[in-house]
């Protein structure tokens, strides 16, 4: 257990993913716990190695699947183990909390940062007009923010290693854009998104690939930024920005719910 907690404290500090199992039932201790790293790596035990060697091969379908907890049966993914029915396991995904970096505090910008924090992302607002970042416009202990004069520097500080972290680049003109995703694609957080019209978001994109950045990173940028949802003031803008970025962490479509109802209909 010191192993395992141990790990979990360095895991989190450097933003990474993993699985941790508990034993909930079956031969074997109750309680006992496995810990699996995105990259496979592994702390702690469950008492029988072939045990412990078959969810590690579950482990890498269960975090690409964005759950974070579901109770499973070994006879759920290995039929074939002994005492494959009785053994019952708890999975729980391990993550940073969610962070949402957010460059411009206009009217879309300052909307999102308020709504991202309701919503539980720890964000960090960024501008280089000091009227648009005073505290008392953003009382939310949730919102942290910072009033810059070089872009790239308060964004690259920022985002970090990019792990656990959403970006939305929605600053008021070109040159901002471009400085801010100059920093934002080379840390590759998990999400990106650029607001503006499809011939202003081309534009800074091309200019970011005669910069040198890689297709396979302009692939990741969402541009224009959010979901389709016919947003018109500020506020719905923010709204759907959010719901692509909470799609995104959750592995989801942003699909209607009920579109299958209508297709039977």
């Amino acid at each position: 257990m010191k192993s395992i907690t141990k790990t979990i404290e360095q895991l989190l500090e450097r933003g990474g993913i993993a699985l941790v199992v508990t034993q909930v039932s079956g031969p074997g201790e109750i309680g006992s716990k496995l810990l699996i790293q995105a990259d496979g790596a592994t702390a702690g035990t469950l008492g029988d190695p072939s045990l412990d060697s078959v969810i590690v091969e579950q482990a890498a379908r269960f975090l690409s699947s964005h759950e974070e907890t579901r109770m499973f049966s070994v006879s759920d993914f290995a039929p074939d183990f002994p005492s494959a029915r009785e053994t019952a396991l708890l999975f729980e995904r391990l993550q940073p909390a969610p962070r949402l970096v957010v460059c411009g505090a206009g009217h879309v910008g300052a909307s999102l940062a308020r709504l991202a924090a309701f919503a539980g992302y720890q964000t960090t607002l960024i501008d280089d007009r000091a009227e648009f970042v005073k505290r008392e416009k953003f009382p939310e202990k949730q919102i942290d923010l910072v009033l810059t004069d070089d872009w790239i520097s308060a964004v690259r500080d920022v985002v970090g290693n990019g792990r656990g972290v959403s970006v939305a680049v929605v600053t008021r003109g070109h040159n901002e854009d471009e400085q801010c995703m100059q920093a934002v694609v080379r840390a590759n957080p998990d999400y990106v998104g650029l607001i503006g019209s499809k011939r202003r978001t081309s534009i800074v994109i091309e200019r970011l690939r005669e910069a040198g950045i890689s297709d396979e990173q302009l692939r990741n940028i969402h541009a224009p930024i959010g979901l389709d949802i016919g947003a018109v003031t500020p506020e719905e803008v923010a709204l759907a920005i959010l719901a692509e970025i909470v799609a995104e962490r959750r592995g989801a479509t942003g699909t209607s719910l009920s579109a299958w109802r209508r297709k039977i209909s």
